[in-house]
């Protein structure tokens, strides 16, 4: 449970310093995401999601 919540915690950390630090940048990712076909959207999502459960098998191994 605790690694949830540092997990948690770290997502808020990154998605924070994108809107704190480059509010620009973030409003022209959100207006690209609007205009992206939903299956490249759909193919990103998995795409990182499966590089992010490779580092953690990686990582904790």
């Amino acid at each position: 449970m605790k690694d949830l919540v540092t997990a948690i915690g770290l997502v808020l950390v990154f998605e924070g310093l994108v809107y704190g630090g480059f509010p620009t940048l973030a409003k022209k990712l959100a207006q690209e995401a609007a205009i992206t076909p939903e299956r490249l959207l759909r193919i990103g999502g998995l795409s990182a999601m499966v590089v992010g459960v490779l580092i953690v098998w990686f990582a904790r191994g």
